[in-house]
């Protein structure tokens, strides 16, 4: 027998029709082996032909286990072919001695349609192990992102925070754990007090190391300020901070706000890098309509060479200055980006504090700041909100 071949079992009764049947079947590229029982085949057997005949009733399910199974029957109403199709052997042919041709395409079917099942199966073990494998790598990277959001909010700083009279509160709702919006505010000295107000592009981890590497360079500027020039330190930063993105070539940029409060002569000055929506500023009461900051500037980490305008504006002595990401644009009614704007201008002279904006947007989704249900949101959402000079230090 060449090794090439196929090799067939035969299980029937011997006698020269189990011979004449064997002679049929091993035409064209079979090899047959003829037995009575199934542990008589030899163990390279691909395939069973088997005789309704000479096979009892209650083996079928075993045999339907053990090999592909093609079943003859000499008459077609015939008990033990019925048996044979109720344990599951549903290739079947009648008359097989004057099917020849047909017997053998079927053989070569039920071969092909084996080995596809194999294949399939094998397809399916090698894909439940691959997802398996999957979902304990997801596992471990939603823990490592639960990590990271914790540390990031530990770098925010502490709430409330009263620094020379003004008072800041936030919130700040990743669309996910990690966040590429992020805030800071802290006191130079008794006179001066710097905040920035940042939205990284992208989202998860890589904007988010952007904001701790925003975090340790503004550290870094703040403690080599000599406190001279306050009208010019934001746009520096700006530009600094614009030169550091570039070099690590990260691709990645943000939108700033960074302003210097002085409490002295009740002005900030601030610079600004594509921030949208611009910051508004109201004198203090609810319900009084709110002042769009003016000024422009080049987003940060786009392109090099680029100066960032220097602007000033007064304050009031009881003001309330509201800085949102644009993931608060998501938030709000209208069809363009007029219609929300105006939209939360309205909203915002109605609020007395960043709670009472987070009702408004419809987005109150955590308390004391700890996440009790998450909330899908398109994008990160950050409300951070500068009041005073009239509040006592904390």
């Amino acid at each position: 027998m060449a090794s090439s071949r196929i090799l067939i079992g035969l299980l029937d009764l011997p006698g020269e029709a189990r011979d004449a049947l064997a002679k049929t079947i091993a035409k064209g590229c079979f090899a047959v082996v003829a037995a009575e029982h199934i542990d008589a085949l030899p163990a390279e057997t691909r395939l069973i032909v088997a005789h309704v005949r000479a096979v009892p009733a209650r083996d079928w399910p075993k045999l339907s286990l053990r090999l592909p199974t093609v079943v003859v029957s000499d008459k077609r109403l015939d008990g033990d072919l019925l048996k044979a199709v109720d344990a599951g052997l549903v290739d079947y042919l009648v008359d097989p001695q004057r099917h020849g041709d047909v017997l053998r395409r079927l053989i070569a079917r039920t071969l092909e349609h084996h080995q596809l099942a194999e294949e399939h199966a094998r397809d399916r073990a090698r894909l439940a192990e691959l997802n398996e494998n999957l979902e304990t790598h997801l596992a471990m990277l939603r823990l490592d992102q639960q990590g990271g959001s914790q540390i990031q909010r530990r770098l925010l700083p502490p709430q409330p925070l009263t620094v020379n009279g003004v008072e800041c509160e936030y919130w700040l709702a990743p669309s996910l754990y990690l966040s590429g919006d992020f805030l800071d505010y802290q006191r130079f000295d008794d006179r001066y007090s710097v905040f920035y107000f940042a939205d990284v592009s992208g989202h998860g981890a890589s904007s988010a190391f952007v904001t701790v590497l925003l975090k340790y360079l503004s550290n870094r500027w703040l403690s080599e300020w000599d406190g001279r020039e306050p009208e010019t330190l934001a746009s520096r930063w700006l530009a600094q901070l614009n030169n550091e993105l570039l070099e690590t070539g990260i691709g990645k940029h943000a939108t700033l706000f960074v302003g210097v409060i002085d409490r002295e002569c009740h002005r900030m000055h601030y610079s600004l890098g594509a921030q949208m929506p611009m910051p508004l500023l109201t004198a203090g009461d609810a319900g009084e309509a709110p002042q769009v900051i003016e000024g422009e500037g080049m987003p940060v980490g786009l392109f090099p060479k680029v100066t960032y305008p220097s602007y000033d504006v007064t304050l009031p002595d009881k003001f309330r200055l509201w800085l949102c990401s644009d993931g608060v644009l998501e938030c709000l009614p209208g069809n363009t980006l007029d219609e929300r704007l105006v939209e939360l201008r309205q909203l915002v002279a109605q609020c007395r504090n960043v709670a009472d904006l987070r009702t408004g947007l419809a987005v109150d989704r955590s308390v004391n700041d700890e996440v009790t249900e998450r909330q899908e949101l398109p994008d990160d959402l950050t409300i951070m909100l500068l009041s005073g000079f009239d509040h006592d230090e904390r």
